[in-house]
């Protein structure tokens, strides 16, 4: 008889499992290294494209689970490195490009954007930013224009079956498909015992409240997410400490709740 997965981990990246400035999720490593003795599963869940998270991903050890990639447009199989480049990024592009020029001159997306701005834009070295600009299915961007002009936007990309999601930094934009979209897929394959997820921003939210408990990782870069109605249960917690430093005790914390370790 096989032995159930005593714990799978949903998490997001940026602001959460890796530091908001410099990328580093060395303050996690006690957390990790707890997951792999207990032969749980971690699932990357974020808006990153298949490449960047596929070198996250092995360099934490854990190539051997599937990620949610592109705020949940897409999924990279375990144990691979790219999903490829088919028709979804494209068809995105072509929808952009068809809106009124007075609301599509506000947007800047990272399709309109040089290898070097995006390494400037997002802080990252330009070998990673040239993985950021690799998409596949979703396209992250800046909006400059009135909160007015934003909403009107916001709708023609609606009619058009295109959907936005906040992040942490951009506006990312595809057709549907969120982070709990694809976690329900995930723990259908893999029938855990118990599943935490932990995020900081509002693309997020459904991911935090499909999981049994959900941690939400303090970011002082960004306004404090509302109260979400599984805190008032207990089901939802939130970390003192930011980043990689509060998602290592909220997991240390958790597996000991559980009485994992």
């Amino acid at each position: 008889m096989a032995v159930a997965l005593p714990l799978l981990v949903f998490t997001d990246l940026d602001g959460t499992l890796i530091a908001h400035d410099t990328y580093s999720w060395a303050a996690a490593r006690p957390a990790l290294e707890a997951l792999h003795r207990l032969g749980a599963g971690l699932v990357m869940a974020s808006s990153k494209t298949a490449p960047e998270i596929a070198a996250l991903r092995a360099a934490v050890g854990f190539s051997h689970w599937p990620a949610i990639v592109e705020n949940g447009a897409g999924v990279l199989a375990a144990g691979c490195d790219d999903v490829g480049q088919g028709g979804h990024y494209r068809r995105l592009r072509a929808v952009l490009d068809a809106l009124p020029a007075r609301l599509r001159e506000h947007y800047r997306g990272f399709g309109d954007m040089t290898v070097q701005e995006i390494a400037r834009i997002t802080g990252l070295p330009e070998a990673t930013a040239e993985l950021a600009a690799r998409r596949a299915f979703s396209e992250p961007g800046l909006w400059n224009g009135t909160p007015p002009l934003r909403t009107e936007f916001l709708q023609a990309l609606a009619r058009a079956g295109v959907s936005a999601r906040e992040g942490g930094r951009f506006l990312t934009l595809s057709f549907g498909q969120t982070k709990a979209d694809r976690m329900a897929d995930v723990i259908a394959q893999y029938h855990p015992l118990h599943t935490v997820a932990l995020g900081d921003a509002p693309n997020d939210v459904e991911m935090l409240q499909a999981a049994d408990f959900g941690i939400i990782v303090a970011n002082p870069h960004r306004a404090p997410l509302p109260v979400l109605a599984k805190e008032t249960q207990g089901r939802i917690l939130r970390t003192e400490l930011a980043g990689p430093s509060g998602w290592n005790v909220a997991i240390l914390d958790h597996i000991a709740r559980l009485g994992l370790e």
